[in-house]
């Protein structure tokens, strides 16, 4: 059974806004060990790969060509937890920095690469219901 939920670009899936991944060899330990089920919110939520970059601007959640994906990332934080719940799974390590996924930072909303203390929208979720969240920071 898996103990925990993982952002799949963690585990080499090309499912970043860019098309590509953070292959991280630590998770992948944890994925060959069958520890780990992989998802990522912004897919679940509909929106396709690569798709533009979006941040999160006064609880919303705008891409860089100024279009509210916030329905999108909400939709995708949900079927997280649902998947969590689901499996029993009360850890989590996801992508820091990421709208869905930053644990400890996310970016400021500007699109300019400037970071700042917060939350995505999936991990935000997530710990509200008592799911622990690292980030591969964390490792």
């Amino acid at each position: 059974m898996p103990k925990y939920l993982i952002s799949a670009c963690l585990a080499g899936l090309n499912c970043k806004y860019d098309g590509g991944n953070n292959l991280h060899l630590k998770i992948m330990k944890l994925v060959n060990s069958g520890e780990a089920i992989l998802i990522c919110p912004e897919q679940l939520g509909g929106l396709p790969t690569p798709r533009p970059p979006a941040e999160i601007i006064e609880n919303k959640v705008i891409n860089i060509n100024g279009e509210d994906v916030t329905v999108q990332f909400q939709k995708g934080a949900q079927e997280a937890l649902l998947a969590a719940q689901n499996l029993g799974i009360t850890y989590a390590i996801l992508k820091e920095r990421s709208p869905s996924c930053g644990v400890h930072y996310i970016y400021d909303g500007t699109h300019s690469g400037k970071i700042i203390p917060g939350q995505g929208i999936t991990t935000s979720l997530l710990q509200k219901h008592n799911i622990k969240i690292l980030s591969e920071k964390d490792l």
